[in-house]
């Protein structure tokens, strides 16, 4: 049995409190990351959202919007997060009809010291919130998830690709 020491927790500090990790002495370099939301709705809403006719118009568009904000603003909401120079973002909708879900895929860039994982992942989860918000008068019972991210890539750690 081994009994190596844990990794140390980057985000404390030696008294074990939350702390923003320097990245001052890291190469900025090209980072991407894509994550993925989904929510399932009733089959109406699902109706409303497919033909832009719910009570708040067009929830799809609505949503890109919302994800493209969001990544922009992952540095507000998340408190150990750096304000990264966003280079770029790319919202795919997939509306699955079989199975009355929409399927959201964020795709965001940076030139930067740190990753854009949790911007990508912020991006989906509000592109889903959004959609709830623009048709829970229809639904109300609407359910988001999984959120997960599908890829990182430059930094130290290359590139990962996860299993979807």
């Amino acid at each position: 049995m081994s009994l190596s020491k844990p990794p140390a927790l980057t985000h404390l500090d030696e008294r074990q409190q939350a702390r923003m990790v320097g990245v001052a002495e890291k190469a900025e370099t090209h980072r991407g990351a894509r994550a993925r939301s989904e929510i399932a709705l009733s089959p109406e809403a699902f109706v409303a959202v497919r033909d832009a006719s719910g009570p708040k118009g067009d929830a799809v568009q609505v949503a890109r919007l919302a994800a493209i904000a969001g990544v922009k603003k992952t540095a507000d909401l998340i408190p150990l997060c750096h304000p990264l120079r966003i280079a770029k973002v790319e919202v795919e909708v997939q509306l699955l009809p079989a199975e009355n879900r929409i399927v959201f895929e964020v795709l965001v860039e940076a030139f930067d010291r740190t990753g854009v994982e949790m911007e990508a992942l912020t991006g989906a989860s509000i592109a889903a919130l959004a959609l709830y918000d623009m048709i829970k008068a229809v639904d109300r019972a609407a359910v988001i998830g999984p959120v997960r991210l599908l890829e990182k890539w430059g930094g130290r750690s290359g590139h990962s690709r996860l299993p979807v």
